[in-house]
Order: C-alpha cells, then structure tokens, then sequence
C-alpha cells in the first residue's frame, strides 16, 4: 500500500507494534523441552488481546497462528505438539497479523539455549544483511539494488542467499506489489522503491541451499542442499531519506 493519510500510518504503525511485540515475547517465552505449539498459542493469546487476526491464517488458512521453523527447515513451519525445541536448536519465528484493515509482517532466527552448533554466524550475517539493505532504502531505489546488498553481504560471510524467497509489499493485505523483493540482483528487474509506500523487507541467509523446496505437508520449506537458513524480516514505510522501520518493537538487531 501507498500511505496518503494519517490515519493510515496510525493503523500500520499499530498492527506493526503488535506483530512486532508479540515476536519479542515469543521469543522470550520459548523454552527447552517446549512444543512448538505451546509457544504458537502464547502468540495467538498476544495477538488476541491487542485485537489483531492471525494474517496467515486468515489469507492461507495455514494451520497455526504464526510459523515456527526449526533447525532445517526454512520457512513455513506448522507448529505441533510432537516437535519439541532443545538446547541448540535454530529457531525461525515469523508472525504477521492484521486488525482494523491493516497487515504486517516481521520475523527472526535465533538460537535456542547455548549455540552448541555455531549457528549464531548464520544468525548475525542475516541481521547485518537485513540492516544494510534496509539502510539503503529510499524513494527511486532499485529494488534490484537492494538485492545485490544482501546477497553481497551473505557472500562476505561465506553464506549464500535463498533465490525463490523473497520480501514483499504489504499494508491492505499481507502480500502485495512489489511481490518479488528478492536477496540478490535481478538484472531484469527494473521496478523502483516509491516513497509513501509499504515493504515488508527480509533476508534468507543460508549454509549451503540456494533454492526452497516443499514438503508433502504442503507447507514447510527445506533447502534443496540441505543446510541451515536464517530469516530477519521488519515491515518499513519508503521516505525520501531513512525508511521508518515499523517494526522496530521486536528489536531483532538488539
């Protein structure tokens, strides 16, 4: 969406203050020994009190109120009672929402407990990537360019970038144009960041995949190499100058 009104930047800041929110506390509340659908009720509870829908149920019928991606899997994943988090585990929680006719989107990757299995390089290469490529924004950027900041950034971390998963407009509802804000250079791609307008920007920083692949359940992505994937995501309005991060309340660069 393109933001005309001050009452239109009142609700994104508002349900963005809540996706945001409730990604912190999730992340605070996730524990050892816990299913993650435990932890995905806690945000369902957080999203309910503030008034706010669950957006990938309401627009997918996905069968949880966030996505809880442990270990490989990527992105996507359905929380269950039989999948319990353990010490070391690489967690990816991403909660977007929507009240009063207004969505966002955020999401971040996070280590569990003690980083047993290294995974905190993966996790800071994302951030920084995500924080570059946000800073960079402005009205008549390339959307390309931006692309090239992260995949550049993943590359000076020995990483590599996810190529069909992408960042995305959002605002009236949870995905619109631009669909495709990719994590790295799409020289056919010659569209342009516009001020006033609603991204929801974010990075997929990974081990050794280079492509998501589905499972049979129809939901979770896994890379097509194997590996690990971390996702950093902050829904941002495009200025002129600095874009205005929206999501700044689950403090994911803390």
């Amino acid at each position: 969406m393109s933001i005309s009104t001050d009452a239109e930047m009142a609700g994104m800041r508002e349900i963005s203050t809540i996706v945001g929110l409730t990604l912190k506390k999730m992340r605070e509340y996730a524990k050892e020994g816990m299913p993650t659908k435990e932890l995905d009720e806690y945000g369902y509870e957080i999203l309910k009190k503030h008034g706010a829908k669950s957006a990938p149920f309401e627009t997918y019928g996905f069968p949880g109120w966030t996505c809880i991606s442990v270990n490989k899997e990527i992105a996507h994943g359905i929380p269950s009672e039989q999948k319990i988090l353990k010490n070391g585990d690489l967690i990816n929680i991403d909660v977007s929402g929507e009240r009063n006719g207004f969505w966002a989107d955020n999401g971040g990757s996070f280590v569990l407990g003690e980083d047993i299995h290294v995974h905190q390089p993966l996790i800071e290469a994302s951030k920084k990537a995500l924080f570059n490529a946000i800073n960079k924004i402005q009205d008549g950027v390339k959307i390309s360019d931006i692309g090239h900041i992260i995949e550049s950034e993943a590359n000076r971390s020995g990483f590599k970038v996810i190529k069909n998963l992408a960042g995305h407009g959002v605002g009236r509802s949870l995905h619109e144009k631009p669909e495709n804000i990719l994590n790295y250079r799409d020289k056919h791609d010659h569209q342009r960041f516009e001020k006033n307008s609603v991204v929801a920007i974010e990075t997929f920083i990974s081990t050794k995949s280079t492509q998501a692949v589905e499972l049979k359940d129809g939901w979770t992505l896994v890379g097509n190499r194997g590996g690990f994937v971390a996702q950093h995501e902050h829904t941002i309005v495009v200025t002129d100058e600095q874009p205005i991060v929206l999501t700044e309340a689950n403090e994911i660069w803390k």
